[in-house]
């Protein structure tokens, strides 16, 4: 059977098969287009299907490289860059973070709403990914960084940039909506462009990068800055990109 899933809304008609090989409730496609948006798969369905693929592992922010792991990441970081948690909630979060009991049992359902922290139905208490990404970001391991954005991938809903203060000849994938709604570019305009950004240039691997504060970068020595649509406005470009797909 073959499924039509349309670019603009998610009506479509259930299949009877083809159903996804990683989990119970959705059919592939449906799982490939849910892992691309951070409304997930409950998001990509009509209203009378959405009970069926609740919670759909594939497209959870809990799954490591979908959309809505992306944006739970961004989150954390302006969270902890831009309005910090309050200090009595935040050391709570640190004292979990070295492995210390705590008590203050309001502090810890905060964290919990949050998705910082996580408990156990034996009461034990621990930080969560996301807690550690809000920890690393408050304690300064990141700065400005340039951004070459090389290429767009609309399927996927992702953009490849280069960020030269992390790495000058790996990609990194940045969610492409995050950078037109930071930019207000449409996805067109993306490729090629220069951004300014902060960054946290020591992570590991390129999915742990987390870019914010994106604007369109003032034109430089060494970046072509084409016209704009009304003139000279345009934004900071590269020519071409030797080197790289």
């Amino acid at each position: 059977m073959t499924v039509e899933i349309p670019t603009q809304g998610p009506a479509f008609e259930w299949p009877e098969s083809e159903q996804c090989p990683n989990c119970p409730c959705c059919f592939a496609e449906l799982c490939q287009r849910g892992a691309a948006r951070v409304r997930e798969c409950v998001g990509c369905v009509r209203p009378e299907y959405r009970a069926n693929v609740y919670g759909c592992p594939c497209s959870s922010p809990l799954r490591r490289g979908t959309a809505a792991w992306r944006a739970e990441r961004i989150r954390a970081t302006v969270r902890a860059t831009e309005c910090p948690l309050p200090a009595c909630v935040e050391v709570v979060l640190r004292a979990l973070a070295r492995g210390e009991e705590v008590e203050d049992r309001q502090a810890l359902g905060l964290l919990r709403v949050g998705g910082f922290a996580q408990d156990t139905d034996a009461g034990e208490w621990s930080v969560t990914e996301l807690g550690q990404v809000y920890l690393d970001a408050r304690s300064s391991l990141r700065g400005p960084a340039s951004v070459e954005v090389v290429l767009v991938d609309r399927r996927a809903r992702l953009a490849y940039v280069v960020v030269g203060a992390w790495h000058a000849d790996r990609l990194v994938p940045v969610l492409l909506d995050h950078l037109t709604e930071s930019t207000g570019l449409a996805v067109d305009e993306l490729p090629g462009l220069w951004l300014d950004a902060e960054a946290n240039c020591l992570a590991a691997e390129a999915d742990d990068l987390v870019l914010t504060k994106v604007r369109v970068a003032p034109p430089l020595p060494g970046r072509v800055h084409e016209h704009g649509p009304g003139g000279d406005g345009g934004p900071a470009r590269r020519r071409d990109h030797p080197g790289r797909g």
